[in-house]
């Protein structure tokens, strides 16, 4: 049997598998003389071989050539050139076979980890970035066991002439194939280069080969492995296997590395070099658990690690992030509880991933070790070092490690002084930074790309985009050609300062140079697009980033559909959001929030069902989280389900998220659902008492039901603590209801019970003190909150102490408020004007003059609040007489009258009943051009009424009709109450049915004035009717409607309905004067019940009103008219005993009484005891004499009584 492509024919054993039938990957196994006599053929003279070769050449073809087509389950990320074209074979400069680090990039830290997508771009193409700059010194460590010894970076070793002719001999053979594999053309194979075998090849040399050529092309270079394996004389290697590896790793061929390390024999595999590479493939992309798994492996297979092995697993942990604080020291014991000493690349591993994430404690931890341990440090060391004070914002320190590492002999390279560079620039130290450049002319250093890019973010951030700009510039005449780092650095600057058409410009430019924009790029631009609020724009720049073939990242999806949110586009969001899920990226929280908001306002709730479905099962979000989203997007209903769902399922009710959907309801005023809720968590969350409770106090304070809330406090406060939420809660709710002095207990509540006040809740407390008239705690309250720190900027409580302060006479006060503000702070103009009102409240005039010449002279100029202010004290002083002469004064100094202030002057005169000065204000208001206000009308219609001037009350209602406004109940009720007293009953019935009409519901005042009006015009019954109507309504009658309806009552006689008045009000303990026992005793008197006349003394001793001469006779009179004279007498002799003054009323209503009584002697002798008590009898004892004269049977009689007149002084002709 003969194996195609072979350089000779050779015969396989029986057992032995074609070549040409193994998969590619598999590596074959050939006997032992086969090897044997194809390496003595490779020892032959290269004519014949290279005869042979041309011989089989052209039988043999790999017609499989494309890996996507070799292996066709495998994804591969891309089937291009990994690096770009050459046309030469790599310098032999860059890096020789043993060296112990390969190749680094100078650069600086690049930019900061935790900042923007640009500047973790910038810090990744930076070469100080530690994790991948000891990464790839850990995936170089493998190749320690090449041909030629290892070179140390600050000194190299002197090697022999045999030596530099071996050295020479390989790189030529190897410079040479690899020259001619990079040259072939798409459609030709590698065996067109290596059948004609041009050159002798060691198993080395071929090692080499597909190192190099992989850093071009990986696919050639798996083609190299592949023919190798294919080849009988082919010894399969663990070197081979794991150089190959490597190179699949660098090119990002994951899964094809994986595929051939799985498939390989354990006799090759099962080496600890194959279980590196294998290792460092994965630790490329941070997979820390495939690492560990083959680490694992490697050790139950009996395969020890080495120092490489634990290198490489903690970069994979580092690129992971799998970094705790504490535990490098713990991966530094593991390496020494396996017997190995860590060497410099595992201590600068270790500080790299510290590094990673700003872990400086840890960082400094293993440096201090490994000097302890008597590790030295090498110059990636201190670069590593430098980079993590950088990135801890620790520049001093990071520049003393510059300066220890030249005193050790190091020389810093370009990595150094770009961390360096970039440690200054973080903190803006352009001095530092000015600095730094100097040292590195010194050094012979000049700035790259890194550099430049470090410094032109530095000026971007500072917004000094002149300088960014500059250095733009410099860096292209430098040489150093921008990359994607620099001009995405720029395009984000520029669009953070909102100048984001040059931004565009910018990306113009990096297109037209060449150079392709990345994501990041993208992303800057359409970030600068979003802030400046140009949607479309940003739009545009996602579909460009698209068409260039770049995939979107969540920050860019994120951007792109918050615009498309924000311009109302919900069909064009939902496509964004589907594509941003089949990519892989999941939106966050907020982004869920707002685009359930935004399409649940365009009602499109099937849509946002699917986002909430997409939370539970794509992103595994509990109902709690999922009730939260809903809330903050307003979707309070399905909040409220969720929240439901998390409470069934054990989880306790976020406080937050109840309470926000119960000021939903209650603002909805579905309080029937928001009882509903509570109730429901009463029943499924006992645990959750205090909050159930903390909400019900909720649902009672935003309903008003202040007791209620009152109720449910006190019954919290008696379990556990109340939070500082519900306080606040109470004290708005008192505050609206106006009930200050359960406001002020909350308070002494609060500090009792050690629950720290907030800014507002000792803002509101002050402000209810203040209402209450207590000024001088709400002060105490204002020097606590300072005290606490706590501070009122807007002065607007200081200026309702101040008033409060000038309310309660208390001015002084208010000086002293105001003199303790100017001492911290400038005063403002509301302050001033307070102050002037407290003046004005004590009729201050002189003093408000002050401050308000002040203001004229140092400001705050005086407003119209100012001048009314000033005015106001003037006419609370009583100077109204002088409100003219101010005015002038006001106009002179260039003030113009506002109307507010004629509408105080006018309204002083009206409450001082000057009508001629209110229609000579009004008048000229009108003449000015001031149209008169509902107020004004209602003050100059009060003040008409009040004079009965009708003429002037109807003109200024038909004008205020004209103007367009409706008279209001109290207007209608002027002219009520002023047809009413010139009793002018029928327009008083047509106003009262207008009210009715105007659909006004009558008050207190139109209750009393029509009922007044009944009883003047003497129909009490309508009237007694009225009255029963309003007291349903629970209004309360004045006492003169129950003082003109007895009036009525007593006129026409009603006198049980008089009665039945009377006594409601006794029983309802209504307010009563003496007039009106009065008149209920002449209602009595006229009634003929003369006892319950005397009673009514009883109730007015009763009701504590003093009974005076006029009251006993009245009593006296009824006494007299009964003709009960012992009962007027003894009510005379009461009077003369108590020494009050006597007049002729009591001795007449005696007199009556006795001639009534038809005692005619002792009438005469009452008669005769005035008389001597100095009385000179007047007309009515004439009256009671002739008409008891009159009235007598017998002359005789008559005739005495005649002559007791004649003998009193009257002229009688007897």
């Amino acid at each position: 049997m003969v194996c195609t492509g072979s350089p000779l024919p050779c015969s396989l054993p029986s057992n032995a598998l074609c070549p040409n039938d193994l998969p590619p990957y598999r590596l074959c196994p050939t006997a032992t003389n086969t090897i044997t006599s194809v390496r003595s053929s490779l020892d032959s003279s290269s004519s014949s071989t290279t005869l042979e070769q041309t011989n089989v050449q052209d039988q043999f073809r790999y017609s499989r050539a494309s890996p996507s087509v070799r292996w066709p389950h495998l994804k591969f990320e891309g089937t291009t050139t990994t690096n770009k074209s050459r046309t030469g074979a790599p310098s032999l400069l860059v890096e020789e076979p043993g060296s112990d680090y390969s190749t680094i990039d100078s650069g600086s830290a690049g930019l900061e980890q935790s900042s923007q997508n640009v500047e973790r771009e910038a810090a990744k193409t930076g070469g100080s970035d530690a994790v991948n700059e000891i990464g790839g010194s850990v995936e170089s460590q493998n190749e320690k066991d090449e041909v030629l010894p290892s070179r140390s970076r600050t000194k190299i070793k002197k090697m022999n002439k045999l030596a530099l002719k071996r050295a020479k001999d390989w790189m030529q053979r190897v410079q040479f194939v690899t020259d001619e594999i990079l040259n072939l053309r798409p459609d030709e194979f590698v065996a067109d280069v290596l059948d004609r075998r041009k050159v002798q090849m060691s198993p080395t040399d071929y090692c080499f080969v597909v190192k190099w050529v992989g850093k071009s092309n990986w696919q050639r270079a798996l083609e190299i492995y592949e023919w190798l394996n294919l080849k009988h004389w082919y010894t399969p290697s663990p070197r081979m296997l794991a150089t190959i590896l490597a190179v699949l790793g660098k090119a990002n061929q994951e899964a094809l590395a994986e595929e051939i390390f799985e498939r390989v024999e354990p006799g090759i595999g099962n080496v600890v070099q194959v279980y590196n590479s294998m290792m460092g493939v994965h630790a490329r992309h941070g997979r820390f658990g495939k690492v560990q798994e083959l680490f694992d492996l490697m050790r139950s297979r009996g395969c020890e690690p080495d120092l490489v092995s634990f290198n490489t697993l903690i970069n994979a942990r580092a690129k992971s992030g799998m970094m705790p604080s504490g535990s490098a020291l713990e991966l530094l014991s593991d390496v020494r509880r396996s017997g190995l000493q860590p060497d410099t690349i595992t201590y600068n591993t270790l500080i790299s991933a510290c590094s990673l994430g700003s872990n400086l404690e840890d960082a400094i931890k293993v440096y201090r070790e490994m000097e302890a341990k008597g590790c030295q440090p090498d110059l990636w060391t201190y670069n590593a070092m430098i980079s993590v004070y950088g990135r801890a914002g620790m520049a001093k320190q990071a520049e003393l490690l510059f300066h220890e590492l030249g005193r050790r002999g190091f020389y810093p390279d370009a990595v150094t002084f770009n961390s360096l560079l970039y440690a200054f620039a973080r903190d803006g130290n352009a001095e530092k930074i000015d600095s730094i450049r100097k040292k590195m002319v010194e050094y012979g250093s000049k700035l790259d790309e890194i550099s430049y890019n470090t410094l032109i973010h530095m000026h971007g951030k500072q917004g000094r985009h002149d300088l960014a700009f500059q250095l733009y510039k410099d860096m292209k005449l430098a040489g150093c050609n921008p990359d994607a780092v620099t001009y995405t650095v720029l395009i984000d600057s520029l669009g953070k300062t909102d100048q984001i058409s040059e931004a565009a410009d910018v990306l113009l430019e990096m297109i037209d140079s060449g150079v392709k924009p990345t994501l990041h790029t993208f992303s800057a631009l359409i970030c600068g697009y979003a802030k400046a609020g140009m949607r479309e724009e940003a739009k545009r720049t996602f579909e460009q980033m698209v068409s260039y073939g770049i995939k979107p990242d969540s920050l860019a999806y994120s951007v792109v559909l918050d615009v498309i949110l924000r311009s109302n586009d919900t069909a064009k969001a939902l496509i964004i959001y589907q594509r941003m899920l089949r990519d892989g990226f999941r939106p966050d929280r907020n982004l869920y929030t707002f685009m359930i908001q935004m399409f649940s306002k365009e009602n499109k709730h099937g849509d946002v069902e699917k986002m909430i479905q997409d939370l539970k099962e794509i992103h595994s979000v509990d109902p709690s989280e999922i009730c939260t989203v809903l809330v903050n997007a307003q979707c309070y209903d399905r909040a409220s389900e969720f929240l439901k769902i998390a409470v069934r399922q054990g989880r306790e009710p976020d406080q937050s998220n109840l309470l926000s959907i119960l000021n939903s309801h209650l603002s909805l005023n579905r309080h029937t659902d928001a009882e509903e809720l509570i109730n429901f968590l009463k029943e499924q969350a006992p645990a959750a008492y205090s909050l159930v409770r903390e909400a019900l106090i909720l649902v009672h304070c935003k309903s008003h039901r202040l007791e209620a809330a009152m109720e449910e406090y006190h019954q919290l406060r008696g379990i556990g603590d109340v939070s500082v939420a519900v306080y606040e809660c109470l004290i708005l709710c008192c505050e609206e209801m106006e009930s200050y002095a359960n406001c002020s207990q909350l308070f002494s509540d609060m500090r009792f019970y050690g629950v720290e006040p907030t800014k507002e809740s000792y803002r509101r407390v002050a402000v209810a003190y203040c209402k209450l008239g207590f000024p001088e705690t709400a002060h105490h309250l204002i020097q606590m909150a300072e005290q606490a720190n706590i501070h009122f900027e807007d002065f607007s409580l200081y200026v309702t102490l101040i008033e409060s302060y000038g309310k309660l006479k208390l001015w002084q006060r208010s000086e002293s408020v105001v003199g303790v503000l100017r001492q911290s702070s400038a005063v403002d103009r509301k302050v001033w004007n307070a102050l002037i009102n407290a003046y004005a409240f004590n009729g201050c005039y002189e003093q408000a003059r002050a401050v308000f010449n002040k203001m004229m002279k140092d400001g705050p100029s005086p407003t119209v609040e100012s001048i009314n202010g000033l005015m106001q004290a003037l006419i609370n002083a009583e100077r109204i007489d002088e409100l003219y002469v101010i005015v002038e004064e006001l106009q002179e100094m260039g003030f113009k009258i506002s109307k507010s202030t004629i509408l105080l002057m006018l309204d002083s005169f009206a409450r001082s009943g000057n009508i001629f000065e209110v229609k000579k204000i009004y008048h000229g208001m009108k003449t000015a051009g001031y149209l008169p206000t509902m107020h004004l009308y209602r003050s100059m219609i009060g003040l008409f009424s009040k004079g009965k001037r009708v003429r002037d009350v109807e003109a200024m209602v038909a004008e205020m009709k004209e103007a367009g406004f409706k008279p209001d109940l109290s207007i209608l009720n002027y002219t009520l109450r002023l047809y009413t007293e010139i009793s002018d009953f029928r327009k008083t019935i047509e106003v009262y049915n207008q009210i009715r009409k105007a659909g006004y519901e009558a008050n207190e005042d139109t209750y009393n004035t029509i009922i007044c009006m009944y009883s003047n015009d003497l129909r009490a019954e309508e009237a007694f009717s009225l009255l029963h109507e309003m007291m349903e309504k629970g209004l309360q009658p004045k006492l003169e409607s129950y003082k003109r309806l007895l009036w009525a009552c007593g006129r026409q006689q009603l006198w049980d309905l008089a009665e039945d008045l009377f006594q409601d009000m006794i029983s309802k303990g209504c307010k009563t004067d003496r007039a009106l026992y009065h008149m209920m005793m002449k209602i009595y008197r006229k009634s003929g019940n003369h006892v319950k006349a005397e009673n009514v003394l009883l109730l007015m001793k009763d009701a504590n009103i003093e009974p005076t001469v006029a009251t006993m006779h009245m009593l006296m009179d009824s006494y007299g008219m009964a003709g009960q004279p012992t009962e007027a007498e003894n009510v005379l002799n009461s009077l003369k005993t108590s020494g009050l003054i006597i007049g002729m009323a009591p001795y007449a209503s005696v007199i009556e009484a006795y001639l009534k009584a038809g005692d005619h002697t002792s009438g005469i002798g009452k008669l005769l005891e005035m008389k001597k008590d100095g009385l000179e009898p007047d007309y009515r004892i004439w009256t009671c004499f002739i008409r008891a004269a009159s009235l007598s049977q017998h002359s005789s009689e008559a005739l005495e009584l005649l002559n007791s007149l004649q003998n009193a002084g009257f002229d009688l002709p007897v």
